[in-house]
Order: C-alpha cells, then sequence, then structure tokens
C-alpha cells in the first residue's frame, strides 16, 4: 500500500530535501570539499594516506580543544566555576579520541614508514602549533619553543600572545584566592611566559580544598577536573612516545629531535604538580 510519506519506489520519504540549487547540504556546511581535497600524498605509497588523516584529524580534536579550554579560563577567571567542569569534561573525551588515534597509527609498520618518511623533509609533529598552545593552556611554557614558528610572522605572533596568557592552573590558583585561601604572592604575580614551578602555599591551599570538601565542593571538583585533564594529556604523551618507538625505534625525528629519548624526557614533565603532591600528604 502506498503512504504520503514514503516513495516506495525510490526508499526515500517525500520530505527529504534532494534539490539543493539553492540551499545549503550537509557538504556545503562543513566545507567537505576543502577538507577532502587537502590530504595530497607525496608518494605512491598506499599508507601515505594513513599518516596523513591521523595528522589532520588530531589537529581537528586539538582545535576543538583550544577552543573548550579557551572558553573553561574565561569561566574559572570569572569566579564562575560550574560551567567550567561540563568543558573540561568535554576536553577530556576529546584527549581520549587523540590518545586512541595512535593505535590506528600504529598499524603502519616500520618497513611501509620507510617507504614515504623521507618525502616529509623536516616536518615533524614537533613543529604542531596547536599541540603547543594546549601545553602552554596547561601550564607548561617554554619560550625556547617559539623559535621553530618565527618564518610565520602572524602565527608567531600568535604563539607569544598565549605563552604570556594565564593557563588554566594560573586560573584555579587564583580561584582559590579568591575564596579566602591564602597563596603567596610570589605565585600570584609569576611571570606567565615562565613553566609553571611547584609552590609550598599553593599546595596547602589545594590540602585545605580537600579537607573541607563540603565547604569548597566546586573548588574540589575543579581540582579533578584538572587531574583528569593532566592525566590524560600524558596518556596522549605515552602512547605519542610508544607508537613513535614501534614504528621508528630510536631514530633521530624528522624535525632533528632525537626522537624517542625527547619523548621520554617530557614524560617527566607533570602538570598541575601540587594537585599529585597532595595526595600524599592527605
Amino acid at each position: 500500500m502506498n503512504t504520503p510519506e514514503k516513495n516506495i519506489s525510490t526508499g526515500l520519504e517525500k520530505t527529504i530535501q534532494t534539490d539543493f540549487q539553492k540551499e545549503m547540504s550537509y557538504g556545503d556546511y562543513l566545507h567537505l570539499d576543502k577538507i577532502l581535497d587537502s590530504q595530497r600524498r607525496l608518494s605512491d605509497h598506499h599508507d601515505e594516506m594513513l599518516f596523513i588523516i591521523i595528522h589532520q584529524a588530531s589537529e581537528l580534536w586539538m582545535k576543538l580543544i583550544i577552543h573548550e579550554l579557551t572558553e573553561a579560563i574565561q569561566y574559572i577567571r570569572q569566579n564562575d566555576l560550574e560551567p567550567s567542569f561540563k568543558i573540561l569534561s568535554r576536553v577530556s573525551r576529546i584527549q581520549q579520541q587523540l590518545i586512541q588515534s595512535w593505535s590506528v597509527l600504529s598499524t603502519l609498520t616500520p618497513s611501509e614508514y620507510l617507504e614515504f618518511r623521507d618525502k616529509l623533509g623536516q616536518s615533524s609533529g614537533f613543529q604542531s602549533y596547536q599541540n603547543r598552545m594546549i601545553e602552554f593552556a596547561l601550564g607548561n611554557k617554554n619560550a625556547h619553543m617559539l623559535a621553530v614558528y618565527q618564518h610565520q610572522t602572524d602565527l608567531f605572533e600568535k604563539m607569544q600572545e598565549a605563552l604570556h596568557k594565564p593557563s588554566i592552573y594560573d586560573a584555579a590558583i587564583h580561584a582559590l584566592v579568591a575564596r579566602g585561601i591564602p597563596v603567596d604572592d610570589e605565585v600570584l604575580n609569576r611571570d606567565l611566559s615562565k613553566n609553571y614551578e611547584p609552590n609550598e602555599s599553593v599546595e596547602e591551599a589545594w590540602l585545605t580544598v580537600y579537607r573541607n570538601v563540603d565547604q569548597y565542593w566546586d573548588l574540589y571538583e575543579l581540582a579533578e577536573k584538572l587531574v583528569d585533564i593532566g592525566n590524560q594529556q600524558q596518556l596522549w604523551r605515552f602512547n605519542h612516545m610508544s607508537t613513535v618507538e614501534r614504528i621508528i625505534g630510536h631514530k633521530q625525528g624528522t624535525g632533528g629531535s632525537s626522537g624517542v629519548t625527547y619523548l621520554k624526557r617530557v614524560l617527566d614533565h607533570h602538570f598541575f604538580p601540587e594537585l599529585w603532591s597532595l595526595r600524599t600528604k592527605l
């Protein structure tokens, strides 16, 4: 029996839009013509497509992390903590997507990668400015890292700006003070372009929160959200190192770094250090 809702011969519901001469389609909205035309292999090897897409997709996820962290920092600086919780939960989920991407890339064998590695020239994931911006937003600042962006004036200025902005941990520490929990002035007035260093007064401030959870529930919740994203970032770093070691061993990286040796050294850095050290003292 024919129904007014469906065209049986085509299987399409009659209300489904099919004429896009004057309307915006799914592909138009997402600019899929540009996105899907951006995978330009420099070799004829089949697996180079995997390598390109993994890194391009990762950069899109990183763009979203930066977007979300920027908003979360704004809320925390306004001492409006609750809206930041959902945002930080989302960041953690995005990080999980990035972590899983390494398992896909690890299907690339050493022999397959060598078929096109020389086509990469000096390009390297080390140069990812978005990953650097995420590290900056989480408090891991290093002005020397900006040297690789000097050839792009606009980008270099953007990175300089990001270097001098308060990290999400700076914002969280100021939120402690706004609630009457003391922190040393040297922390509150520190040079924001420098990497964050552990401070005893900050540890004591967080201990106050963890020992009085009912009184400082929102600060406690914020701290645990930060621990989560800090942990996810460490897992991403570890999976990165492990995947690189699996594919190229201890060869030098394409960008000139020591490769796995450098990535292992990066793992020694911890985000939000007092949120980890306080656990021993509770």
